[in-house]
């Protein structure tokens, strides 16, 4: 029996061979002796840092982007250094995206139609009644006449929210306002007295615009305000698109 046989059976750990490796190399040496393991830990921490990256300009950009106009109840409300005390044009025009047009005056109850707009498909009665006199001359009306069953004057207000791009006065009409709104919409307020607004300036719907009064074109009417609505450049019946009253 040779001297390693001798060692194993007295429980003493067998002496390495002359020659052999004195300890066999462990896993993670191994794997770090691989030839790729390096630029494979690379990479992976390039990635890891360019997620890291990604996500806080994603997470930046969300705050920067973020509008500060917020629309609730029909209120809109936005940072005070641009917002609607200014008269912000920005403002404006989300406030117009989400209001609905309203009647033109302060108090739809004390006021009627009386002259409806001229609908060409519409009946032999609307035909007749939305006809316009002046002098020997009958024309179609291209909006809805609005006045008190007393004649007295009222207010005239903004039906939606956008800017004053007319202010006139002409020889048939009376003073004339023609206020343009986001989406391709105008509404134009004729037969006033007393205008409170000029070229150029910003309303918000709701907004006084001018008083009511005669035109010489619908002299029969008294005081009364005539109010017509385009969109693209093309006459709309105001009628349908008033909330019921």
């Amino acid at each position: 029996m040779n001297e390693q046989n001798k060692n194993q059976l007295n429980g003493e750990t067998p002496k390495p061979l002359k020659g052999g490796p004195v300890n066999k190399p462990s896993s993670w040496k191994r794997l770090l002796s691989k030839r790729w393991i390096y630029p494979a830990v690379y990479m992976a921490a390039v990635a890891i840092i360019l997620t890291l990256v990604w996500v806080y300009q994603d997470s930046s950009q969300k705050a920067l982007t973020t509008d500060p106009t917020t629309v609730s109840d029909g209120i809109v409300t936005k940072d005070t250094e641009v917002g609607i005390n200014k008269l912000d044009p920005d403002a404006l025009e989300v406030i117009a995206k989400a209001e609905q047009i309203a009647w033109p005056v302060s108090n739809v109850k004390e006021v009627n139609v009386v002259k409806p707009f001229y609908d060409p498909k519409g009946s032999d009665e609307n035909h007749q009644e939305a006809m316009v006199q002046y002098k020997d001359t009958f024309v179609t009306n291209t909006g809805v006449d609005l006045a008190r069953e007393d004649d007295k004057p009222f207010e005239v207000k903004a039906a939606l929210s956008g800017k004053v791009t007319r202010v006139e006065k002409h020889p048939l009409m009376g003073n004339v306002v023609e206020v343009t709104h986001a989406g391709n919409f105008k509404t134009v307020y004729q037969s006033l007295t007393d205008t409170k607004v000029k070229l150029g300036e910003e309303v918000i719907q709701g907004s006084t615009i001018a008083t009511a009064g005669r035109s010489e074109m619908e002299s029969s009417l008294g005081n009364h305000l005539h109010f017509e609505v385009y969109e693209n450049d093309v006459l709309v019946n105001p009628a349908e698109l008033l909330p019921v009253k």
